[in-house]
């Protein structure tokens, strides 16, 4: 039964993640501009750490699974199934925006888009594919390595929520001009499959630089530990 209610916070954490965040790109983007559309992102992440952080550790994101995965924090079921949750819920949340979309009169979520990412055509500077891979592995990596150091520590605990939601805002107030910002495949696939087209083709680029950043950050996030571990001793 834990187990379910792990799960099941995990889609829920995504879905409001999915709805809030790419929902306020899609239909207030030209008004809020990066800064306001990066606020609703970090928020998002606030607001659900304190929510379901002491139930699932609120992941609500693979790249950040995939971390704690490789930093022994997470099993492998869990892995498979927060995963899978994830997913669920990032699905579940745009599917709620394509609705509410369409019930507006905004022109339907073909003309308003879904917050779904991009390069090239897709990227509002006409970032390469390279550029892109490089862009979302680095964020990524910035903002996993984050959550791995702030979440290990019993005294950095209680802000652990400001200061992730924090770090998930200046991440995205480079990458938005870059690719939309993912640094989470669940957030970049949902929509990608609503949408289609284009950001259907690129999605591969979203699902798999986020893991490799967030398995670099748990990687390098161990090899400081085993430092700090050898200092001590």
């Amino acid at each position: 039964m834990d187990s379910v209610k792990k799960y099941l916070a995990e889609a829920v954490g995504t879905m409001v993640l999915v709805l809030f965040g790419c929902g306020s790109a899609a239909i207030a983007g030209s008004s809020l501009g990066t800064f306001g559309i990066a606020m609703a992102f970090g928020l998002s992440i606030v607001a659900m750490a304190y929510v379901i952080g002491n139930i699932s550790g609120c992941h609500i994101n693979p790249a950040v699974s995939i971390a704690m995965l490789i930093d022994k924090r997470l099993s492998p079921k869990d892995f498979v199934s927060y995963v899978v949750f994830q997913v669920i819920g990032a699905v579940v949340g745009i599917a709620i925006l394509a609705f509410i979309i369409n019930s507006a009169n905004l022109g339907g979520f073909d003309a308003t888009g879904l917050g779904q990412n991009g390069f090239g055509e897709a990227s509002a500077v006409g970032l390469s594919m390279i550029g892109a891979l490089l862009v979302e592995i680095a964020l990524t990596f910035v903002f996993v390595l984050t959550i791995l150091g702030v979440t290990d520590d019993e005294k950095t605990s209680a802000i652990a929520g400001i200061v992730i939601g924090l770090t998930l805002v200046f991440v995205h107030i480079m990458g938005i001009p870059l690719t939309g910002t993912s640094v989470n495949p669940a957030r970049s696939l949902a929509p990608a499959l609503l949408i289609g087209g284009l950001a259907l083709q690129q999605v591969w680029v979203f699902i798999i630089a986020p893991l490799i950043g967030g398995s670099l950050a748990a990687f390098v996030y161990r090899l400081f530990k085993g430092r700090t571990n050898s200092q001590k001793a």
